[in-house]
């Protein structure tokens, strides 16, 4: 059982920039936060659910969505349980709700896809004006 929780979302101007964090609480017996690939989703209003990026569970590895390379950044930090989205030069169309994902992996994987993570955050909302 994960737990996450995001923050950091906001109404940034297009240029600006936004953090998120995910802060995970796992409570699975043998299992820690480090066992687990994390990844960032994004929903606008009428959409399906987007992979934006995701990182390993060493955090050796990081993969985009082709919209976000080159702005975005995914980081993670073991020691507090918590993976970050730095999002840089944002534009109008990134203006979603974010998710935070984790994926219970037994290798050092990259996932992208939606039904490859078993638990979801509540989300936050992202909003850039123009």
């Amino acid at each position: 059982q994960v737990q996450l929780v995001e923050s950091g979302g906001g109404l940034v101007q297009a240029g600006g920039s936004l953090n998120l964090s995910c802060r995970a609480s796992v409570r699975s017996f043998g299992r820690t936060f480090s066992r687990y690939t994390m990844g960032w989703f994004r929903q606008a209003p009428g959409k399906e659910r987007d992979f934006v990026a995701t990182i390993t569970r060493s955090g050796v590895s990081t993969y985009y969505g082709d919209s976000v390379k080159g702005r975005f950044t995914i980081s993670r930090d073991i020691a507090k349980n918590t993976v970050y989205l730095q999002m840089n030069s944002l534009k109008p169309e990134d203006t979603a709700v974010y998710y935070c994902a984790a994926a219970a992996t037994s290798g050092d994987n990259v996932l992208s896809r939606v039904y490859e993570f078993d638990y979801w955050g509540q989300g936050t909302q992202v909003t850039v004006s123009s």
